[in-house]
């Protein structure tokens, strides 16, 4: 159940530590994400340190500092730009008196009201029961509060939810039911595996455009009715979606839709969510979608590479996507180019057609050129392949209907015994 009401005003500061390197994007990723739950940013703080402190995260004077701050600014809600502990959590609502939430706690907030799937409620249910185990002390004040608004969507709402051992059991019945949904999608992919279509994975940094992508092919595919939910904002969408995308030309390939990416994501998220971004695993294509508008895009390809060697997947074939092109408003020389590398708006659709040559090129690059004769009693295989294929010839013999087309290695392979001929890519007879 949400408990979130739009009723309690979030007047948010936003608090980081700066150790040498520059934090600037950290802090306004950080208001974005904000402004994502709900809040309104009225003020920011950030401190030089050489390190953290270990009981306050920021130093006694500018606690003080952020007390007068709250007053002055009206703020009710405190947000660190890092993972608090326990003790932190407590020392500084004690100090300052109104509710503290860390960077962990917000991506949750934004997770818990996104996650639509029966799959993506379990996944972020677990992730803050992971979070929360460790820092139950320090939770305890924020969590036996009524009312609504970050941080208290969710488990735990009711003053600890329970104890620790009624955590780790709702825990255990979590990891049960996920892993029901997990052999359901083992034997989906086994069945995808089977018919051998190929599959290609979306992935990125949350905002990056995924789902524009995959409405624009879509609408190529004359599939419109089976959009996503596409919105500019971090984390849109959370759900795995997956779509059947059948080209003009016939060739088909299963497209996935997977969560975005964002920097300081939490571990508890990551493993909660493995299950679902497994299948970039077994993705034979993966499609990393790069917001071309964003001058800082190099940052976000960097926090991406990361997830990817996170979950294995840093090996798999791939071709890097510049989205927005249409928005760049700086120095385009900075873009990266190479034979991987694309430029698409999929937003009115720039690049498009070149986006997907590509994809056919990589994906379908197996494909035999064959003439086949098939007995006028094997109707059912001459019905497949004009239907399923594109053929380039066809005429009506004695002996049954010959056939001229481009085949999947899959299709013939079970078509074998019909082929009278291969041919090479420029039509020469092999």
């Amino acid at each position: 159940m949400e408990i979130f009401s739009m009723e309690i005003e979030q007047r948010a500061i936003l608090v980081g530590v700066e150790m040498g390197a520059d934090i600037t994007y950290y802090m306004d990723e950080l208001s974005q994400l904000a402004e994502a739950a709900g809040c309104e940013v009225v003020g920011e703080l950030i401190q030089k340190r050489e390190r953290i402190d270990p009981a306050y995260y920021i130093g006694k004077g500018k606690l003080e500092e952020l007390k007068i701050a709250c007053n002055d600014l009206g703020s009710n809600i405190i947000i660190f730009n890092d993972e608090l502990s326990g003790v932190q959590l407590r020392n500084i609502e004690d100090y300052l008196e109104v509710k503290i939430v860390d960077r962990a706690i917000l991506i949750l907030d934004i997770f818990s009201k996104r996650a639509v799937s029966k799959e993506g409620k379990l996944q972020v249910e677990l992730a803050q029961l992971q979070y929360r185990i460790p820092r139950l002390v320090g939770l305890g004040k924020s969590l036996s509060r009524t009312g609504g608004g970050i941080g208290t969507r969710g488990p735990g709402e009711k003053k600890l939810e329970t104890d620790r051992r009624h955590i780790l059991r709702r825990m255990a019945d979590i990891k049960r039911e996920l892993e029901e949904i997990r052999k359901n999608r083992l034997t989906q992919r086994a069945k995808r595996k089977k018919s051998e279509i190929s599959v290609v994975a979306l992935v990125g940094y949350t905002n990056s455009g995924k789902s524009t992508i995959m409405n624009r092919l879509l609408q190529i595919a004359d599939k419109k009715e089976k959009s996503v939910y596409e919105e500019d904002m971090l984390f849109a969408t959370l759900d795995t979606f997956q779509r059947k995308i059948k080209l003009e030309t016939k060739e088909e390939f299963i497209l996935i839709d997977t969560v975005g990416f964002v920097s300081k994501l939490p571990h508890m998220l990551i493993d909660a969510f493995k299950a679902t971004l497994e299948e970039v695993l077994y993705a034979d294509l993966l499609i990393q979608v790069v917001d071309a508008s964003y001058e800082h895009f190099p940052f976000q390809m960097e926090v991406t590479e990361k997830v990817l060697k996170e979950i294995k997947a840093e090996d798999r074939k791939r071709i890097t996507v510049f989205n927005k092109i249409d928005k760049i408003n700086y120095d385009e020389g900075i873009i990266p180019s190479g034979e991987d590398i694309l430029y698409i708006s999929a937003k009115n659709g720039d690049g498009i057609d070149e986006f997907v040559s590509k994809i056919k090129e990589i994906i379908f690059s197996d494909m035999v050129n064959a003439a086949l004769l098939i007995p006028f009693q094997n109707g059912d295989v001459s019905s497949y392949l004009c239907h399923n294929t594109t053929v380039s010839k066809m005429d009506y013999t004695e002996k049954g209907v010959y056939i001229e087309t481009k085949l999947l290695k899959s299709d013939y392979n079970r078509y074998k015994q019909f082929v009278i001929e291969k041919r090479k890519e420029d039509g020469e007879r092999i």
